[in-house]
């Protein structure tokens, strides 16, 4: 049952590359009709097989720019050794809300900030049950990875669970094989943080 305090909307999950966020927005997105991903905006190339407005709302780096002028990017990350931006795209945000929907932000550290200051969001760190499972992780994920890029990674990932895991509401552990698992412990957090779920 809801208590009368206000619904929350707004839904971020963080972690590591390689760490299941992406896997447990789509399982509840499949679980709850009312919950929906935040399609983010990125001034990267199309990729093959992506879609817009599904993937990504794809931009020039001009687009983009404008984007964050005139407040269509509400909150953006820019990826030196890429060249890229990425950030929250404000129309698809509002259209979902205005749908009555639940938005789901898979954002990192400063998107995090952001939906937590200005939306209320609940804030959801997912973590690796060890930096060796994630190494193996992504290594299945991505055949073609060299040793140096693998390096990077694990390097990106020890530093946001040292640095940024703190920042995050609840820090939930996505154990190889056991994500059913990881899914239940977040809709209970879901139903003690007051998100309606149908």
């Amino acid at each position: 049952m809801q208590n009368s305090k206000s619904l929350k909307r707004v839904l971020v999950f963080s972690g590591p590359t390689g760490s299941g966020e992406t896997t447990i927005t789509k399982k509840l997105v499949e679980k709850f009709s009312n919950f929906r991903k935040l399609v983010a905006a990125t001034s990267r190339k199309m990729r093959a097989g992506e879609q817009n407005e599904i993937d990504y709302y794809f931009m020039s780096r001009e687009e983009f720019e404008n984007g964050i002028k005139n407040g269509n990017i509400i909150e953006y990350t820019y990826v030196e050794n890429r060249d890229t931006y990425y950030g929250s795209y404000k129309p698809d945000l509002e259209k979902k809300l205005g749908a009555g929907l639940n938005v789901i932000a898979n954002v990192d550290i400063v998107g995090t900030k952001y939906f937590k200051e200005n939306y209320d969001a609940t804030t959801i760190f997912i973590k690796p049950e060890s930096i060796k499972s994630l190494r193996e992780r992504l290594r299945k994920r991505d055949l073609s990875i060299t040793e140096e890029e693998l390096d990077k990674r694990i390097k990106n990932a020890e530093n946001e669970i040292r640095n940024e895991m703190n920042y995050y509401d609840y820090v939930v552990i996505n154990a190889d094989g056991k994500l059913e698992e990881a899914v239940e412990k977040i809709i209970n957090i879901l139903e003690k943080e007051n998100y309606k779920l149908s």
